[in-house]
């Protein structure tokens, strides 16, 4: 029991909140592509191999950042107690785990088309090097939105088998969207990470946080609308879409206090209900 526990600190099972805000691109990718006319079995098939995929390669994630940050996170008061960081769990174990993980997700992988396949496997060097960004450069959030978005990409090819414009304007769209939650994130770590030198969008922007978020927010914004007019959604999309905008800029932008760590989390996790919300606002667009 005691290393199922380790197991599922190190993997963060217990905080959805990583793997949701990966699978909600899957989700729009796919509901963006599929013709409801046809069965609908089909769909909440692929939308559960999503999901579990999504589980299991954050899960995979965790680790691997774990690892790559384990002399750091021995330093941040926040991560100082992770298995990988205290020594509860070793580097071997936890390099096994993560093998096991990827093979659980490849297995889910070969459910979709050889293309799918081929465009997943293209993405695994850019999910397992975001972590090292954060020691490069201040912008490794957008390491992490090019990765973490990516399964929008993969949702649209899985039904349509071919790449075009309406799923590119989105995934630029949901960049930037990663790009606002996790500065909101990184805001709860930003005295820790100047001192031990990592990089980021928090402290890049550290004095003009509401400015750079919001901006990163209308892009996600505008993606969205000009989604729905390239797709011919009807009116009540554009209407649902005012929702999208209330949560984003009278919740989060308003309520955002980066001088405190738990408006930080507070907001970063409200994300999940942002997710939520577009993926209703695309099925509304279908109608």
């Amino acid at each position: 029991m005691k290393q199922l526990n380790l197991f599922i600190e190190l993997t963060r099972l217990k905080k959805p909140i990583g793997y949701m805000l990966l699978f909600w691109p899957c989700a729009w990718g796919l509901t963006l592509a599929y013709d409801f006319s046809n069965n609908l079995n089909n769909y909440f098939f692929y939308l559960a191999l999503f999901f579990l995929g999504a589980v299991l390669m954050r899960s995979a994630g965790c680790i691997v950042n774990d690892i790559s940050d384990k002399e750091f996170d021995k330093k941040v008061k926040r991560t100082k107690n992770r298995p990988i960081a205290s020594n509860k769990v070793s580097i071997k174990l936890a390099i096994f785990y993560t093998v096991v993980l990827c093979l659980l997700a490849f297995l889910v992988l070969i459910n979709f088309s050889n293309l799918t396949i081929i465009l997943a496997l293209a993405s695994m060097p850019f999910a397992f090097t975001y972590p090292l960004m954060k020691r490069f450069t201040h912008w490794p959030q957008l390491f992490l939105g090019i990765t973490f978005n990516y399964g929008l990409i993969l949702g649209w090819i899985s039904i349509v088998g071919e790449l075009s414009i309406v799923p590119v304007i989105l995934y630029l769209g949901a960049i930037f969207w990663t790009l606002g939650y996790d500065t909101i994130y990184g805001f709860q770590d930003i005295k820790d990470d100047e001192i031990i030198g990592v990089k980021s969008t928090s402290i890049k922007f550290k004095n003009k946080p509401k400015n750079f978020v919001t901006t990163c927010y209308v892009f996600l914004i505008l993606s969205i609308l000009i989604v729905g007019f390239l797709m011919n959604y009807s009116y009540f999309f554009f209407i649902s879409v005012l929702i999208t905008t209330i949560h984003l800029f009278f919740y989060q932008i308003k309520y955002f206090n980066s001088k405190n760590p738990l408006s930080c989390l507070r907001i970063f996790k409200s994300n999940n209900i942002l997710g939520l919300i577009i993926f209703f606002n695309i099925l509304i667009g279908k109608i």
